[in-house]
Order: structure tokens, then sequence, then C-alpha cells
């Protein structure tokens, strides 16, 4: 913001000489006045001198007229290039007084109406964030900044369900909700935070937004999901098939999630035919699965035990956090499962699984490959922690138990 400030500076100087150089130049004027009154009482002063020395016969009369003419010229030379005299109503006090007011004005007209604050977002989002808790930060400036931008609260809301603060994100989608006219995505983004932010328990404000979203929008994605991971735990099987069949067919065909919503369209025909005698629908031989597919039919499952390095025992306290998540080796960052517990808690075992998917359309099936992290974070943020510990590279469909331990500072 400095070059901003000396731009401006440079402006208010620029002002302000409109305002001194004439007060400067009014001061050179009355010494010119001075100098000239001066030499007009010299020169009656030279004339009543000429007219003296005559009256006592010392002066002739031409001589009285040359010394006349003499004092005249010099006169004359004295006063010669001198501007006439200027006349000024406001006088000297008015332009000090609002040279003084000109910086002041412009200062609390500045705060009141200008965008100090728009300019350095602008500058911040001119580079390129450093970490997911960076773009956080700039969104979170940028909603007090501009409170009415729904795009704003939208992205605040994405960023923040990637942190797992399901509760944040459900204000920031309510926001962009009201912002934008409910628009479909948004309310499905909305009622996803609030599923999420209630411990997965369906309710019925979500139930009124997914309904509305999809009365508006018949293929918004979020709420089919949502939809079919309600109907799947109420135990309504074929509707539950029938959201995921419908998301399943307005996905792009190269989206990794489609392998995991086929698969729970699989163990929910599975389990309509165990509670209610139907005959399973008979298998799609015409298009064969790709391997991601067939391991993830029954659903992907780790089994982990972590446990705390010997040598950071002293360096924590019982009550700090400990995340314990799954994420794809090449694919989006956010984690695909997550399960939290406390440092009092460890040596656990801990299972991630679909089940535990942070949103439905990142489940652990949809990736061959996972990594396994455990991070201690003092703060209760998943995102930010002290301690760190990973894993290698593991198939998301392994069955064996995976030894994580927490050893490492968080960088």
């Amino acid at each position: 913001m400095i070059d901003f400030w000396l731009a401006a500076g440079l402006l208010l100087l620029v002002a302000l000489a409109f305002l001194l150089i004439p007060v400067l130049r009014g001061r050179r004027v009355q010494r010119e006045e001075d100098r000239t009154a001066l030499n007009v009482a010299l020169y009656e002063e030279r004339l009543d001198e000429l007219t003296g020395q005559h009256a006592a016969g010392v002066l002739t009369a031409e001589q009285l007229e040359g010394g006349r003419a003499e004092a005249a010229r010099e006169l004359l030379a004295d006063t010669e290039g001198t501007e006439a005299a200027r006349s000024s109503r406001l006088g000297r006090a008015v332009p000090l007084v609002a040279a003084l007011l000109v910086p002041v004005l412009a200062l609390g007209l500045y705060l009141h109406w200008g965008a100090s604050d728009k300019v350095e977002l602008t500058r911040e989002f001119s580079q390129m964030p450093r970490s997911i808790e960076d773009m956080t930060a700039r969104l979170e400036q940028t909603v007090k900044a501009q409170p009415d931008s729904a795009e704003a609260w939208y992205f605040l809301g994405r960023t923040y369900m990637a942190q797992q603060r399901a509760a944040d994100a459900a204000k920031a989608f309510e926001h962009a909700a009201l912002l934008s006219e409910h628009q479909p995505e948004v309310l499905g983004q909305w009622a996803q935070a609030l599923y999420f932010a209630g411990e997965r328990k369906f309710s019925p404000q979500i139930q009124a937004l997914t309904d509305e979203a999809l009365k508006k929008d018949a293929e918004e994605v979020t709420s089919l999901g949502l939809l079919g991971i309600a109907a799947f735990e109420d135990q309504r099987f074929k509707d539950a098939i029938g959201y995921w069949e419908r998301l399943i067919a307005v996905l792009p065909a190269e989206d990794p999630s489609r392998a995991a919503i086929q698969g729970g369209v699989e163990r929910a025909r599975a389990r309509q035919q165990q509670v209610g005698g139907v005959e399973p629908a008979p298998p799609q031989v015409a298009q064969p699965s790709p391997p991601a597919v067939a391991a993830s039919t029954d659903g992907a499952t780790l089994k982990v035990r972590v446990n705390l390095a010997a040598s950071l025992k002293d360096k924590v306290q019982p009550g700090d956090s400990v995340f314990v998540f799954a994420r794809a080796s090449n694919g989006p960052p956010m984690p695909l499962a997550v399960k939290r517990m406390t440092v009092a808690d460890l040596p656990a075992e801990v299972e991630l699984s679909d089940a535990d998917a942070m949103m439905p359309q990142l489940k652990l099936s949809a990736f061959p490959q996972v990594q396994l992290v455990a991070r201690v974070s003092r703060s209760g943020k998943a995102t930010d922690g002290e301690w760190i510990g990973r894993s290698q590279p593991l198939a998301s469909s392994t069955r064996d138990l995976q030894q994580l331990s927490i050893d490492s500072p968080d960088q």
C-alpha cells in the first residue's frame, strides 16, 4: 500500500500548490507595492525641495523644470517592470485555512467512501496462495470487504469444507444462497455442509434444501448424492438406487467418483435383496467395469494402527486433537475419509471407509492408491498441526492392518 499512499501524497501536494502559490505571489506583489510607494514619496519630497530652492531664488524657472523632469525619469526608472497592483477579496487567511483543511477532508472522505481494503485484496490475490489456510484468510477478508458477493461466500464455504469446518461452511453457503437467489448448486452445498455439521443426520431443513435444489435443477449432483446417502441409511434402498443412478447418469465419463457411486448402487441392491427378497438386477455385461470399480463393490476399508513416537510424548497434551485421514496419492488434495480422536486415545486402531467420506463424490474406493496421514493439532484444525506421520502410497483395496507413527514436525 505504500505506493498508493505516495501517489495520494503527490496529488495532495499538487492541490496545496494551487492554494499556496497565489499567497506567495501576493507577498511578492506587496513588496513591489511598498517599493513603489517609497519611490513616489521620494519623488514628492524632491519636488518640494526644488520648489523651495526656486522660491529662495537659488534655481531659475528653467532649472526648476529640468529638476522636475529628472525626478520624473528617476521615478519611472525605479517603477519600470512592476506589475499592476492586484486586489484580492479572499486575503491571506482563507487560502491558508483551506490548505490545512484540504488534507484532513480528503483523508476523511477517502476513509468513508474509499476502498483501501479492496486495493489490498487485489494486491494479495495477484499472488498465488501458499497454503489452504492462506486462501481461507484471503477469502475471509474478501467477504468482509464485499459482503454482498455471493461468489466470495460460496468459495469460502468450499474452502471451509476442505478444512473439515462444516459448521462454518454451512453459514458461508447460507449467505451465498441468499445472495444468489437460491441457486441449485449453492443449495446442494449448503445441505451437504449441514449434513456433516449435524453428525451425518438428515434433518427437515436438509430435506427442504435438497428438494428445492432438485426442483430448480433435476441434475444437481450434490443433492442427488446426499439424498442417496440419506435413503440408504434409512434402508430405503430403492430410493437410494434411484438417486445414485440419476447421479451416475449426469457425471462425466472420466469422473473418478463414478466408480464409488456405482459401488454404492450395487451395495444398495444387495441390501435390498437381503431385507426384501427382491431379485438383484441383472449384471450389465455390455459395459465391463474397470479394476477400480471391481475393487469398490464392497467399498474400500482401510485399517490402521496409530501410535505416537516416544520422543513426542512429553511435547503433546492429552487433549490435543488427532486427525487420521486418507487422501489420494494422485488426485484432489482434500481428505477422502477422516476420523478424529485425541492424544489420550493413542495408540488406537482406526478404520477408514467410504462411509467416512468428506464428500459423497469423493470416496476411498474411487482412487486406486491413497496415502494415510495422522496429525496432532492443538488448534483442532485438521489442516494445521504440530506433529505428523505419513505412510507410503498403498492400494485403497488393501485389507492388511497398516502401522502409522506420528514422529515428525508438521511443516
